[in-house]
């Protein structure tokens, strides 16, 4: 391919077509992520496994979704972006795919949990905050934005094809459809993803003219690097905020609402397609909300931002166990409001990332993402044993509102550390 330079800045920048990939990668690796929900009761009816089984198996995909996150993040430092991104997507399309011949719990484990949480999660948060701070000076906030919404929307709108295969033909169905989704989208990538405008010759989006073309990254251990970055981080307080507030994140998206609120509706009398219909609705106002989310982040302080999304995601939270025992305009205003709010937090703490840790900004966000699914991996399990004991969702709906206030208020004393004194 011949080298790209300057003198053709007239036409489209490359980073456009970069994010255009990605945002499709990202749209079409995303449909695992929407089967939890579908696949709990379905499996609960054939297999008699528990929900309590079921939703550890959903655990442990959420906690290596996010742990395999800032290996990726290194891995793409030092073997390329497309390189890993196919080989993601070639475990969520083996781990799918196998998941129809499964016919003990230990495998649902093994192919739910741990090949696709590990695919899944050498995408999602990490490749967009790696594409976006790769390839963008201007519009960054408005492209982490696009890309965390093809990742979390998704998720959601492929509920209501899900949700009809698991209820007509059979969740086999479901799972086959995602694996296929899954290598469809490979060409793709192997065809127009890049690694780096460095790789073409090229400046990033929005860099000033006058910026030279930056070197490769050299090659280092993505292990080393991962780790490293880790022990850094760690010395910081902001990093334990950002992972903490993150971590309620997940704990009140994916392990909450994405793996439950499918079966709570059905404890209501809520047909479960027309529950995988609600979620749906919250993966289009998903789409309106990170993408205005990235463009005010590009504009406002992303500490400001996180205390509305916090605060209106506990609202929601406080009054959904009444919404859908009325299953009326209580359960739509709940359904628009968390729509708006769903990820959202993703585009202000990527900036909040790199403004705190600089060029090591992505990989740090790696962490946090960890957070992010350790957070989930334990809602989705505490929500399914405190179903299995109590008999519904009520107590797991309040304690996500009050950890909602909490993420609230310590996000806004995330600063970068001061530098040490000069020394004499």
């Amino acid at each position: 391919m011949a080298v790209l330079t300057r003198s053709s800045r007239l036409r489209p920048h490359l980073a456009w077509l970069v994010a255009a990939v990605t945002f499709v990668t990202l749209l079409g690796a995303s449909g695992f992520r929407s089967t939890p929900g579908v696949l709990i009761v379905p499996l609960e009816q054939e297999f008699g496994w528990s929900r309590t089984t079921i939703s550890a198996a959903v655990s442990v995909n959420l906690l290596l979704f996010g742990l395999s996150g800032p290996f990726a993040a290194a891995a793409m430092n030092r073997y390329g972006v497309r390189r890993v991104v196919l080989a993601a997507l070639g475990l969520v399309a083996a781990g799918s795919g196998l998941t129809v011949v499964m016919t003990a719990a230990w495998q649902l484990v093994l192919l739910w949990g741990v090949v696709v949480g590990l695919g899944t999660g050498a995408m999602a948060g990490v490749l967009a905050a790696t594409v976006a701070t790769r390839w963008f000076v201007a519009r960054r906030g408005l492209v982490v934005g696009a890309l965390t919404a093809a990742s979390a929307t998704g998720q959601l709108v492929f509920l209501p094809v899900l949700a009809a295969l698991a209820v007509g033909p059979g969740w086999r169905w479901a799972s086959a459809a995602v694996a296929a989704g899954a290598l469809l989208v490979a060409p793709l990538v192997l065809a127009f993803l890049r690694d780096s405008p460095a790789a073409v010759g090229l400046t990033p989006y929005g860099a000033p003219p006058e910026t030279p073309v930056a070197p490769p990254v050299p090659p280092a251990n993505p292990v080393g690097t991962a780790l490293r970055a880790l022990a850094d981080a760690g010395r910081t307080r902001a990093f334990w905020l950002l992972a903490g507030s993150f971590a309620i994140c997940g704990a009140t998206t994916n392990g909450l609402i994405g793996t439950h609120l499918i079966p709570a509706a059905h404890d209501h009398g809520i047909a479960g397609t027309t529950a995988a219909g609600l979620l749906a609705l919250v993966g289009l106002f998903d789409i309106a909300g990170t993408l205005a989310s990235g463009w005010l982040t590009d504009r406002i302080d992303p500490r400001r931002l996180l205390l509305w999304y916090y605060g209106l995601r506990g609202v929601s939270l406080l009054v959904l166990a009444p919404a859908l025992a009325d299953g009326g305009i209580g359960l739509l205003g709940f359904v628009v409001v968390y729509g708006l709010d769903w990820v959202a937090t993703v585009p202000p703490t990527v900036a909040l990332c790199n403004e705190v840790y600089g060029e090591r900004g992505p990989v740090v966000f790696g962490w946090v993402f960890a957070a992010h699914q350790f957070g989930a991996a334990l809602a989705a399990s505490a929500a399914g044993y405190a179903r299995t004991a109590l008999g519904d969702y009520l107590v797991a709906f309040l304690a996500a509102s009050a950890l909602c206030l909490v993420a609230a208020l310590v996000t806004q004393v995330v600063r970068a550390p001061r530098p040490a004194p000069a020394a004499g």
